[in-house]
Parts: structure tokens; sequence; C-alpha cells
């Protein structure tokens, strides 16, 4: 079968997948590339581990970007490299996003070690305004759907929409802890918002 849009590889644009070497401006040159193309693309992110420092996918774009993760992105191992951004990674003015697999290892040991210190830390993660629509295919585990969102820094405007994840044939379950928003649709497993 042959695909009818781009596949950009990080590797390409210079990426390392040694979790060591600043994978940042490689993957913002292929974001790049995706976002400037007139038709739809996907960006490959290999096996591997890719450090990546405070980071914006910024829109809008020309058209549908899909992300293919296959590794594993990394945070800095001191979360301080991240600077007052409030951020690792962030996707700013942009519609029709798609991310499928991989890990987020954002190595946050440090980070909640220095909030349950009172000191002065960065926000951390924030997830707000987040539409997952038409979703559909079988769990590798039996809850397909978690979101476990901070207390002090709650999930907001989540909206899911026509979400069908099935685990070994069965219904799946979804847990949500913190989290505000809206359902709509055919929702299986049931929505815990």
């Amino acid at each position: 079968m042959q695909l009818l849009h781009p596949i950009i590889n990080v590797i390409k644009f210079g990426a390392k997948p040694d979790g060591k070497t600043d994978s940042t401006q490689p993957f913002l040159k292929a974001w790049s590339a995706a976002c400037s193309s007139a038709s739809p693309s996907t960006i490959y992110v290999p096996k591997g581990r890719y450090l990546l420092r405070a980071t914006v996918f910024r829109g809008p774009c020309k058209n549908k970007i899909t992300v293919q993760i296959d590794g594993t992105l990394v945070a800095p191992a001191d979360y301080r490299a991240l600077g007052n951004s409030g951020y690792w990674i962030l996707f700013i003015k942009v519609n029709r996003v798609s991310v499928f697999g991989g890990t987020l290892d954002a190595k946050g040991a440090g980070f909640w070690a220095c909030r349950k210190s009172g000191q002065n830390c960065p926000v951390g993660a924030r997830i707000s305004q987040v539409t997952y629509r038409n979703i559909q295919g079988t769990s590798a585990t039996p809850e397909a759907v978690t979101f476990d969102c901070s207390p002090s820094n709650p999930c907001s405007g989540i909206k899911l929409q026509d979400i069908k994840l099935t685990y070994t044939n069965t219904a799946a379950t979804s847990s949500c802890k913190n989290i505000g928003g809206t359902s709509s649709g055919v929702l299986m497993p049931e929505s815990c918002i």
C-alpha cells in the first residue's frame, strides 16, 4: 500500500535517538515542514529516546498532521532547564493534529519533590481546551481512557466525542480524576467526565 502523503522522519532533520542529545530544533524543523505542507503529512518518531526542551508546536497549519511516535520523548532531567515557560510541550493555534503511540517521559520526580518541599516551582503540566474525537480501536489495557490530572492544576475544557475503544472484544473502562469537560456521541467506554 502506498501512502499519498509525506512522511517526515525527525531523524532526517537531525534528531538523535540517544536520550542525551537535544533534539528540540530537529523536531521543530520537522513540524515546520509538516505545518507548511499543502497535503496531509505524518511526522514520524522512530524507536529511541529523544530529549526535548520546552517546545512550542505553533500553527495555524495548512493541512492535517499526524504524529506517529514509536519512541519516547524525554524531558530534561532537571525541570529548571524548562525555565519559566510553564510547559514542556505545547501545541498552540493548531487544529487537525492526531498523536499516536509512544511514551512521554516528563522526568517528574524532581518537580514533585520541589512541590512537596513548598519551594517556588514551575506550574507543571496543564491540559485544557482539548478535543478527542473519532477515536476507535483496541486498547492494550483494560482501562482505555485515563485522565489523572493534578488537584492543583486540573484538566479543563476536555471534550470527548465519538470514542469507541474495546479491550479483548469487551468494553474497556475509563478513569478520570480532577477533570472538567463534556462528552457526546458514541462513547465506549462510558465517559468518566
